[in-house]
C-alpha cells in the first residue's frame, strides 16, 4: 500500500511509519516535526514565520507540496488541524486530499472538539484535563481550547471531517470514548506505536534485585508552560514533600528545558518517571519510558486496561489527581523497593505486548483494509 501520514504528535506517525515500512509498505510522513521536537519526516511542513510574509511563503510551499499528496491508498491525518494554519484555511486542503486519494482517516490523538466536549460534561470521566468530578478545572489554556474547539472554527472543521472521513482511529482510551457516541460506526481504537525492540534500556534494568537501602531515582520532566495542565506541579510537590521527610530514600531528577540527549540520559539513569496526573492512559512519553524499563507513576485506570483486554499486568502505578495520592503511591514504592525489578520487567513486557510498532502497524493495516472508500467532498 501507498500510505501518507500527514502531521505528527509526539512521534506517533514517524514511529508508525517505521512499523509499516518493516511490513513492506511505501510510507510518506509529511509534518512540521511537532514543532521544536523536530521528529523525523520525509516532507518538511514546518512553518518558520508566523507573520503575514511567512503565511504567504508557507502557503506557496504547501501549493508546491500538495501535488505530491495524490494517489495514496490511505491518508491519515494526525488531527483536524493537520497543518500549521488557521482553521479557516484547512478545508480546501482536506477536500484536495479526499478528491485525489482512495481513503482518508482522521486521528483522535490529542486536543480536539470531541475530547473537549466529552471531558467538559463532568460525567464521562472522573477526572481529565478539563474536570475534577463535577467541577470544571479553571485554567486560561482551557478557556482558549473551549473557545476554539467547542465553539469556534476548529470545532466546526473537526465535525465536518469526522462526518466525512472514511474512518477514525483513537490512540488512547479517553479519545476513543470521546468519539464513540457520535461516530461509533467508523471508530476504532489502536494503541500508540513504540519501537520497543530498539529502545535503550535504563541503567541497571537487568539487576535481579534492588537493595532496600538504595535510594530510588525519580524522574520528572517539567514544561513550565504546561505544568498545571499536565499535573506536573502537583506531582512535583508530592515528590518534594517526600524528599523532605526521607532524603536518604529518594533522589529527585527534575529536568526542565534541556536538550533531548541530556533529557534521555537523565531519564535512563532513573528507576521511576512521574507523568500525566490527569490521564487514564499512558501516552507516548510514558510508553517510551516503559519500553526502556522505567516504572510509570501516572495514568493507568482499569478502563484503560479493559479496552486493551489486559487482565494479567498492572505495571503502571496509578494515581488519582491529588498530591496526597501521588505521595501515598511514592511512599508505598519506597517501602517496597524490592518490587522495582518486577515492575520494571512488567513495564517492558506491557510495552512489547501492546505497543510494539510493527504489531501496531499490522492493526492499522487490518483496519484500513476493512474500510470501503466513501464519497469525496
Amino acid at each position: 500500500m501507498r500510505i501518507l501520514l500527514l502531521g505528527d504528535y509526539s512521534n506517533v506517525h514517524a514511529t508508525l511509519a517505521q512499523g509499516l515500512r518493516a511490513l513492506g509498505h511505501d510510507v510518506v510522513v509529511a509534518s512540521d516535526g511537532d514543532g521544536w521536537k523536530d521528529y523525523p519526516r520525509n516532507i518538511d511542513l514546518r512553518r518558520y514565520d508566523l507573520g503575514a510574509g511567512g503565511t504567504i511563503s508557507f502557503l506557496s510551499r504547501l501549493l508546491r507540496a500538495f501535488p505530491k499528496f495524490r494517489g495514496f491508498d490511505v491518508v491519515q491525518l494526525i488531527n483536524p488541524m493537520f497543518l500549521p494554519l488557521r482553521a479557516e484555511r484547512m478545508m480546501p486542503f482536506y477536500r484536495y486530499l479526499r478528491h485525489y486519494n482512495r481513503r482518508v482517516f482522521l486521528g483522535a490523538f490529542g486536543m480536539d472538539h470531541y475530547w473537549v466536549k466529552t471531558a467538559m460534561d463532568c460525567r464521562t470521566f472522573r477526572y481529565s484535563d478539563f474536570n475534577i468530578g463535577s467541577q470544571l478545572r479553571q485554567r486560561a489554556d482551557n478557556d482558549l481550547w473551549i473557545r476554539d474547539w467547542l465553539h469556534g472554527s476548529k470545532g466546526d472543521i473537526n465535525r465536518l471531517m469526522a462526518d466525512d472521513c472514511d474512518g477514525i482511529v483513537a490512540g488512547l482510551y479517553e479519545y476513543y470514548v470521546s468519539y464513540r457516541h457520535d461516530h461509533g460506526q467508523k471508530l476504532t481504537f489502536i494503541p500508540f506505536p513504540i519501537d520497543v525492540q530498539g529502545a535503550e534500556l535504563r541503567h541497571g534494568y537487568d539487576c535481579e534485585s534492588f537493595p532496600i537501602d538504595r535510594p530510588v531515582r525519580i524522574f520528572i520532566g517539567v514544561q513550565r508552560a504546561r505544568s498545571s495542565y499536565k499535573g506536573t506541579d502537583v506531582m512535583l510537590c508530592a515528590m518534594e514533600r517526600l524528599r523532605a521527610e526521607r532524603p536518604q530514600d529518594l533522589i529527585p531528577v527534575v529536568v526542565e528545558d534541556v536538550p533531548f540527549d541530556e533529557y534521555r540520559r537523565l531519564m535512563l539513569g532513573s528507576e521511576v518517571i512521574l507523568d500525566q496526573l490527569y490521564a487514564y492512559t499512558p501516552a507516548m512519553n510514558a510508553l517510551q519510558a516503559m519500553a526502556q524499563g522505567l516504572i510509570v507513576v501516572g495514568g493507568g485506570e482499569p478502563e484503560h486496561y479493559g479496552l486493551l483486554g489486559c487482565t494479567d499486568l498492572r505495571p503502571i502505578l496509578n494515581v488519582e489527581p491529588t498530591e496526597e495520592s501521588v505521595y501515598r503511591v511514592l511512599t508505598h514504592l519506597l517501602d517496597h523497593r524490592t518490587d522495582i525489578p518486577r515492575l520494571a520487567h512488567e513495564s517492558r513486557v506491557y510495552a512489547l505486548r501492546y505497543h510494539d510498532h510493527v504489531k501496531v502497524a499490522q492493526q492499522y493495516l487490518d483496519y484500513w483494509q476493512r474500510v470501503s472508500p466513501r464519497h469525496t467532498c
